[in-house]
């Protein structure tokens, strides 16, 4: 869902294109059976970011079916390490990439993310950009735990931020079904946005998008 003018939601959605016809016939499938996967206008700003910054190795945390790894291996060649916790999910995403020919620069993982993350730790390789798209509730934990795994100067995206507007206002949720996801979201919110370490915005594209740039060494100071 886009928290943005359905009309002008629906404007970007028609600039939207992709040159790999396989890339497509995936999106088309995850649309038509509602597979949660990145929205179209998320897609083409994280697509353009990438290409602007060519990044070396990404890492995912939220494979689902592998959607938005393979759209950024695609987009700048760059290599990826996302993990997913559902194991059906996460043989789907093996699959789905296999069958994309990018299974030689993504690397899927199994797990509690909280638990592959603290295994990262003991590889020598670190991430240039890290893109959180995973159970909304653990954004924090999720965050902390990327940190060691950041290169210096590392971009830091995490999806779906605003939660269709509930994070702005409780309005949004009229049968408070999900306030403690929002009560944490907001926390998570005001955490990043006031570290001295990063510098955060909030976009309000697709689902709400926010962008950290790291200055590891602010981080002592």
């Amino acid at each position: 869902m886009d928290i943005t003018n359905r009309i002008i939601a629906a404007y970007i959605d028609e600039l939207y294109t992709c040159d790999n016809e396989k890339l497509k016939e995936l999106r088309s499938f995850a649309e038509d059976r509602k597979v949660p996967i990145i929205l179209r206008s998320t897609e083409m700003l994280l697509t353009n970011l990438l290409k602007i910054r060519k990044p070396e190795h990404i890492l995912e945390i939220g494979a689902a079916v592998g959607y938005s790894a393979s759209v950024f291996a695609d987009a700048c060649g760059c290599r990826v390490t996302t993990v997913e916790s559902d194991e059906n999910s996460y043989n789907i995403a093996r699959n789905n990439i296999k069958a994309l020919e990018l299974d030689d620069r993504i690397r899927v993982l199994h797990g509690d993310a909280r638990d592959v993350l603290e295994k990262l730790v003991q590889e020598p390789e670190r991430f240039d950009v890290v893109f959180i798209d995973a159970a909304k509730s653990h954004y924090r934990a999720f965050w902390d735990l990327a940190m060691p795994l950041c290169t210096d100067d590392a971009l830091v995206i995490c999806d779906n931020v605003l939660m269709k507007g509930m994070t702005v206002s409780d309005e949004c949720d009229p049968g408070r079904k999900y306030k403690t996801s929002i009560r944490k979201m907001r926390e998570f919110i005001e955490y990043i946005t006031n570290l001295n370490y990063a510098e955060t915005c909030v976009l309000p594209v697709g689902d709400g998008v926010s962008l950290s740039v790291i200055d590891k060494e602010l981080m002592t100071i």
